[in-house]
């Protein structure tokens, strides 16, 4: 008799699946540049995460009528900080390189742990990735002058959303059971966008070729990484899961090159490493996470 392990369709490694779900994500984020001559990056956030928020609560199918009040205080904030989060995000890559705006915005995370933490070393961990942002700045030596301030603060803000996102995203999971309150925050980030986004494009929104190539930032951004890192983090510890998700500034910068052929000089590869390596640090020598971390995308 065949067992049901031997009938089981395969599953991708949670490894394969979390590199599979980085790529994804910053492939997407190249893709969705493509649309900013369009749309620009306002109408871009909108359009993909309004249509992320349709994907997921299709696939999922939650009962928002059954959420109560107290829980939709908690998603509201989580929601809320998803949008600016994406807002800003697209806003800094306007002016900066995809790379670039990565690497600022995992200092958010970065100072969020230190927070948390108040470690000696953490504060060394920090101060690394301090380092990668001067470097980044127009103070920086080697040419990384011409970076616009504007686009380092959005970044940095959104970096700052993304902070509140986590801890918005821990109320949530205390409070709200499954995946309804990752859908239900997705639809309120959805609501959060549309007036920006309707002001910056106006009726292109409602475009054909603005909603399928929406689309497929959506599936890319959103719907597919989600189910990657989902997988991924039932399999492997909370601790591997942000020490691998740390290269991801690293595989922003390789779409960037080969999707939007933005190339960064060589003090702009030395900040992004500052930062990679002070997000492994911290997450590999901190103490065991009590919770898992949840998907960003």
């Amino acid at each position: 008799m065949t067992s049901a392990a031997t009938r089981a369709r395969p599953s991708l490694p949670p490894v394969p699946s979390l590199l599979l779900a980085m790529l994804s994500i910053q492939g997407g984020a190249a893709f969705a540049k493509t649309l900013f001559p369009t749309l620009g990056p306002a109408g871009t956030t909108t359009v993909r995460v309004a249509l992320a928020a349709a994907l997921l609560m299709l696939v999922f199918r939650p009962a928002l009528n059954r959420l109560s009040w107290a829980q939709w205080r908690a998603i509201l904030p989580y929601g809320a900080a998803l949008g600016l989060m994406n807002l800003a995000f697209y806003e800094s890559l306007r002016l900066l390189p995809l790379g670039l705006a990565v690497t600022l915005e995992f200092v958010g995370p970065l100072l969020l742990s230190l927070a948390l933490s108040r470690r000696p070393l953490d504060v060394a961990w920090v101060a690394l990735a301090g380092l990668g942002i001067v470097l980044i700045s127009p103070i920086g030596s080697g040419g990384a002058g011409n970076v616009p301030v504007l686009g380092i603060v959005l970044a940095l803000v959104a970096g700052g959303m993304w902070a509140l996102y986590i801890l918005a995203g821990g109320a949530v999971g205390r409070r709200v059971p499954g995946t309804t309150g990752v859908v239900a925050g997705m639809i309120v980030a959805a609501l959060v966008t549309l007036p920006f986004g309707v002001i910056q494009a106006g009726p292109a929104l409602l475009a054909p070729h603005a909603l399928v190539l929406g689309l497929g930032v959506a599936v890319l951004s959103s719907a597919l990484p989600y189910t990657l890192e989902m997988r991924a983090l039932r399999a492997i510890p909370a601790r591997i899961f942000g020490v691998m998700m740390s290269i991801e500034p690293a595989l922003a910068a390789l779409s960037g090159l080969l999707f939007l052929g933005e190339r960064l000089t060589a003090v702009q590869w030395a900040a992004m490493a500052c930062v990679i390596a002070a997000s492994a640090g911290i997450n590999l020598t901190g103490k065991a996470a009590h919770s898992e971390p949840e998907p960003v995308n």
